[in-house]
């Protein structure tokens, strides 16, 4: 065999050489940078569709997009943190005028504690077990109880226990998306309940919380919530869990 031969074969060897690699590792070097959402793998009680997910073992993964039909399942894929503290804002609004409540919230485990500084500026404490709530105003060590269950937590914070968007007819829901709300990545979803009314959530994709909720009644916004400041995780060992007689319901472990 001549030397231009050899040359020729050299060369195509080479070429497939290249391409072999470059089939190989190509698709994971333009995958680096794609956003990604990694939906839990749901039984068959769970609502929604599977849309996974992993390309190539090492966490790259496609985007979900947000549509009427998955944002169930990328809400489901979220979970709230079992221990932490944050703060939140509650407006209610109406013609001519509104109000807004400040609201401390700690949570650990089943247990959570809620101080809000109504707009009168009293401040009001609602302690929340498994099957009890305790409120009482700061200042007095009488407290009164009532019944608890999973929805308590929220309404003491005045906020929709947004979960329940699992189980609405996917046709209520009119928009969906990612939008950053404040410096929050969130799934967005907007929900007509009914002729009048229009709700819109916004769940960070970090944290699996509520970032921030609106009620239009008949084109008019009559609530907002937002919670844009640090969410401090676990819950600091500081919290209080106690009555306003001193009884300790519930520690925080450090």
């Amino acid at each position: 065999m001549d030397s231009k031969n050899r040359l020729v074969i050299a060369i195509a060897i080479t070429c497939l050489i290249v391409v072999a690699m470059f089939a190989s590792f190509g698709r994971s070097l333009f995958l680096v940078n794609i956003p990604s959402v990694s939906l839990a793998q749901l039984d068959s009680s769970a609502q929604g569709q599977n849309n996974t997910t992993d390309q190539s073992g090492d966490d790259q993964l496609w985007q979900v997009d947000v549509t009427p039909e998955t944002v169930q399942s990328i809400v489901a894929s979220l979970a709230r943190p079992e221990s932490y503290y944050r703060e939140l804002t509650v407006e209610t609004l109406w013609d001519g005028g509104s109000h807004s409540t400040s609201v401390q919230f700690w949570q650990d485990q089943s247990w959570s504690h809620t101080r809000q500084i109504l707009p009168s500026g009293a401040v009001r404490h609602d302690l929340t077990g498994s099957d009890t709530t305790y409120y009482w105003y700061e200042g007095s060590e009488h407290y009164r109880s009532f019944p608890a269950d999973q929805y308590s937590a929220d309404l003491t914070q005045h906020i929709p226990t947004y979960e329940d968007v699992l189980e609405l007819d996917p046709d209520t829901i009119t928009q969906t998306g990612y939008e950053r709300r404040d410096v929050w990545p969130c799934v967005y979803l907007q929900v007509q309940v009914s002729d009048t009314v229009v709700e819109r959530y916004w769940i960070s994709t970090d944290t699996g919380l509520l970032v921030s909720a609106e009620r239009e009644q008949s084109g008019q916004l009559v609530y907002r919530m937002t919670a844009y400041t640090q969410v401090q995780t676990p819950c600091p060992a500081t919290a209080s869990f106690a009555l306003p007689d001193g009884t300790q319901l519930h520690t925080v472990q450090s």
